[in-house]
Parts: C-alpha cells; structure tokens; sequence
C-alpha cells in the first residue's frame, strides 16, 4: 500500500499540541512503527517550512510527486529507497537525500525505516 503526497501529514501519531521546544529528545523515540502504515509526527509546521518524522512499516511508501520546492530527508534508523526522476537511490541509517523542487520522487520502504523529512518553503 502505498500513499500520495496528500496524505503525508494526516497520519499524525500524537493528537496533541505538545510542545516540544526546549527540550533534550530522541528523533526516534518521537515516531513508533505499526505494521502495514505510514505514521507521521509534525515537529514544527511554520508558513516557510515544517519537519516532520515518519515511520514506515516494510513494503510501505509514498507515491510518486512533486513539489514546488527541495525536500530533505534523514534516514533515521532502517532502509529506504528513494527515486528520482527515475533514479533509484539506496539509503540507510545516518544517510540524507535531497528532492529537488518540481522533480517527481516517490519513496519505499524496502525495511522498515524512519525518517526527518524538513521542507523549506521559501
């Protein structure tokens, strides 16, 4: 299964405003894997940007698009891959990625993984 950019945040594991700011945390520990989704946490959602934390199950991904401006992911823990323009890229734990604006990109989950994915808008 797999989902389209539309959906990258509606999956938020925590339904609270917590904040987080000023505070010693582990990326993570923030996100928790469930079997057969795509789980996201939203750190900071601001008009010129947003980070947010993902969590896919194995076999699990978002489809192919784009957007109007560069994406950055980190592999946090776990094996992705990552296609560009049709270009596929490999990564792992400790390795980033950056999506070009307006380029088509989808991700998988070859293991299960997690990710920071930080998107600047302006």
């Amino acid at each position: 299964m797999t989902r389209g950019a539309c959906a990258l945040m509606e999956a938020n594991m925590s339904g609270s405003k917590e904040s987080l700011a000023g505070r010693v945390l582990t990326m993570t520990e923030l996100v928790s894997y469930q079997e057969g989704a795509v789980i996201s946490r939203t750190l900071i959602d601001k008009k010129i940007g947003t980070l947010t934390l993902f969590a896919f199950g194995e076999g699990e991904g978002l489809s192919e698009h784009t957007v109007p401006y560069d994406a950055f992911i980190h592999i946090l823990d776990g094996e992705a891959e990552v296609t560009i323009a049709g270009t596929v890229h490999q990564l792992t734990a400790g390795q980033m990625i950056i999506m070009p604006a307006d380029r088509p990109h989808l991700i998988k989950a070859v293991k299960r993984f997690k990710m920071l994915l930080v998107m600047i808008r302006s």
